[in-house]
């Protein structure tokens, strides 16, 4: 499988102030063609300024593909619809951290390493209890899993490094379960490895000392697809963060705990927590949905139309059109009753029939509906980002190990263009007016 992008005869010739540089056009697997600037400041003096880096393509990457335009997500060349449909979450990990699909002998294995690695230091309970009982699942994850570092320290060989990745897979369903427990002031639930991973983690959510919870194959099965769907996506923010953190040649736990940090954040992995609020809303309200889009259509109105439109895509969301049809199945098969999904299927209908949202290419994207699904798998608003990381956390290993690989891998040191001032004499504390 290649992983370098093909240079081509082509290339875009930059003139400045009598300098000249030729800068080649290199195209990837998909003819993606791009620019090679390393030269740029070299021969001209010039660096690109791209706030956000929405131009700017920080490696190459052989993982995860889209388009935007035409609404595509592959891993690794596989279609993200047929992944959802035909495999499971751990299988979707193998492949993106090795590439390929992985045969049955190895994915039994690799089950097997997973579930033998679950539980946690008994010595992390007084670090639960270290911290508030009201504290955020997302602060208290990061923590937890930078912590890890210094359960399992040693030379970063090959071993430990693939030791580390099961511990990470392993021990974050776990955690992620602790830090509920604590938030509401219940005692931990040990895993029981006889379980599947979703059902493993649902378990030690739901599951009390008095009670034991019985997870049902439906509820496992929509959790295990909202984790692939969630499992990779290209070079967001989280994703760049690992990879940044980990050029550094930081370890891994280290790198993934930046990356929880990242996605925290309510215009990544929070958004849709943001999404609930906003059906709830409208609930609380008066449930007229057709009424909350006109407000939010209103350029003098601050009402926010939230789990439309995406930074990548300008087409429907294919991770947003699976969940639409898990999200219909879920809720037929649990028979139950839910006003923000009745909401949120309005909202969907008068956006998309609505020219002010088409002209914009306002479309549903992933968050529209995994909030919903997640609400209806009983898991609390809290929580919904811890989810999204435990979902994202076999792609930032996956770009962490491909980046480590790279011959040409450099720490990230982006440029700037300085705007303050100028050089100026330091003025003693009596004449500083």
């Amino acid at each position: 499988m290649s992983t370098q992008a093909n240079a081509t005869q082509a290339s875009v010739v930059v003139n400045y102030e009598g300098k000249s540089v030729s800068l080649p056009i290199v195209v990837g697997t998909e003819h993606e063609p791009a620019a090679d600037i390393s030269k740029l400041r070299s021969a001209t003096g010039l660096i690109t300024l791209d706030p956000g880096y929405g131009n700017t393509g920080a490696c190459q990457s052989a993982i995860t593909f889209i388009d935007g335009e035409k609404g595509i997500l592959r891993y690794r060349g596989y279609p993200i619809e047929e992944l959802a449909e035909k495999s499971s979450f751990l299988e979707v990990a193998w492949l993106l951290m090795h590439g390929e699909l992985p045969a049955r002998h190895q994915l039994e294995g690799f089950r097997t390493d997973v579930s033998r690695h679950t539980l946690l230091h008994e010595d992390f309970r007084r670090f639960f209890d270290a911290l508030p009982k009201d504290a955020h699942p997302m602060p208290v994850l990061a923590a937890t899993v930078g912590a890890l570092a210094t359960f399992y320290q040693g030379p970063e060989t090959e071993k430990h490094l693939q030791d580390t990745i099961i511990r990470l897979l392993a021990k974050m369903p776990t955690i992620a379960a602790c830090s509920y427990k604590h938030s509401i002031g219940q005692p931990f639930i040990y895993p029981q490895n006889r379980l599947d991973y979703c059902s493993n983690f649902l378990h030690m959510m739901f599951a009390t000392p008095c009670e034991e919870y019985e997870v049902d194959p439906v509820v496992a099965h929509a959790l295990d697809q909202l984790l692939i769907l969630h499992a990779d996506h290209e070079q967001n923010c989280s994703t760049s963060t690992v990879r940044l953190v980990g050029s550094s040649q930081a370890n891994l736990f280290a790198a993934i705990s930046a990356g929880i940090g990242a996605l925290w954040g309510p215009l990544h992995g929070g958004a849709n927590q943001q999404v609930i609020e906003m059906l709830e809303q409208i609930e609380r309200e008066d449930g007229n949905a057709d009424r909350f889009v006109a407000r939010a259509k209103d350029k003098n109105d601050t009402t926010r139309l939230m789990g439309f439109g995406h930074r990548v895509y300008k087409n429907y969301d294919p991770r947003a059109k699976v969940l639409r049809e898990t999200c219909d199945r879920l809720v037929n098969k649990l028979d139950v009753s839910s006003k923000l999904l009745d909401i949120a299927r309005r909202l969907e209908e008068v956006a998309l029939s609505d020219e002010y949202f088409i002209s914009r290419k306002l479309y549903p994207n992933v968050d529209f509906y995994s909030g919903v699904i997640y609400k209806a798998l009983g898991i609390p608003t809290n929580m919904f980002t811890v989810m999204f990381a435990m979902g994202r956390l076999p792609g930032w290993v996956a770009h962490f190990m491909e980046m480590r690989r790279d011959p040409d891998n450099r720490i990230g040191r982006p440029r700037q263009v300085y705007t303050g001032a100028v050089q100026r004499p330091y003025l003693p504390i009596d004449k500083r007016g």
